[in-house]
């Protein structure tokens, strides 16, 4: 098993805020997390990379990531883990980019600070992985400011940006919320084409169960804090138990009479 949560409980100053989560993921596995704003899904993301927020705390529960528990992981392990065999995709990837460095330069030392390579060959590298995401000339792009490149390209720098070491694990956090729908569909494919060839495993968060239906193996649905539905798929979305889950289905629009998930 790749990861492992068991009862994890998650609190804010003196607000519990996730309940007795469990979860397991081999891999190659896409795991979807769904669930309305507020329900916990990010809280569970961020403990799993320890990146909480400054008042939040594991209060209780394993986080196990190759056998080893990251809960007692040293801030030098965390550094070494971080980017490497662990990467994140965040809602909006582009806010979180240096606005006064062009992309080329950012991109090139993410790499050179992970890996022994030169300047020069993580320039080379750094293209070959915009090429993989599709973006159009990538020797332009490496040149760009953040603020040069739209939104979806901004996203897709991102993506690139957390893939490019090939992890074992990748966390993504509404990755194509803030993009447009022909947008959102060209990212989500690319991010399953590059997970399919490395073997990567996927913990994805989302409020759009049909996206998670499209992408994900496993579908955990989350309210206030708890799992309230858990299983395969395909067999939450033919067999719902949950009210709310069911209510989170019919919620996705019709299309000529007929609802598009899965």
């Amino acid at each position: 098993m790749l990861l492992e949560v068991s009862e994890l409980f998650v609190s804010y100053a003196e607000h519990e805020i996730v309940r007795n989560v469990n979860l397991s993921l081999d891999e190659g596995e896409v795991l979807a997390i769904v669930g309305e704003s507020g329900s916990g899904k990010t809280t569970v993301v961020r403990a799993i990379l320890g990146c909480l927020p400054h008042e939040g705390r594991v209060n209780g529960g394993r986080i196990l990531f190759e056998g080893k528990n990251l809960l007692e992981n040293t801030p030098e392990e965390w550094c070494r883990l971080c980017g490497t065999k662990v990467a994140m995709v965040f809602q909006e990837s582009g806010s979180m980019l240096d606005p006064i460095q062009c992309i080329g330069q950012q991109f090139v030392e993410y790499i050179c600070e992970h890996s022994p390579m030169t300047k020069r060959e993580a320039a080379e590298a750094a293209k070959g992985m915009l090429r993989k995401m599709h973006l159009p000339n990538p020797e332009n792009i490496m040149k760009s400011y953040p603020f040069e490149l739209s939104g979806g390209m901004r996203q897709r720098v991102g993506v690139a940006l957390a893939m490019f070491f090939r992890p074992r694990l990748l966390l993504a956090d509404e990755p194509t919320s803030a993009l447009d729908v022909t947008t959102q569909a060209q990212v989500v494919k690319e991010m399953m084409e590059i997970c399919r060839q490395d073997k990567t495993a996927i913990i994805l968060v989302t409020h759009n169960i049909g996206v998670a239906a499209y992408m994900s193996d496993m579908l955990l649905v989350m309210r206030e804090g708890q799992i309230v539905e858990a299983g395969r798929t395909d067999d939450v979305i033919a067999q719902a138990k949950s009210a709310y889950t069911k209510e989170l289905l019919d919620a996705v629009p019709q299309v000529g009479g007929k609802r598009y998930v899965g």
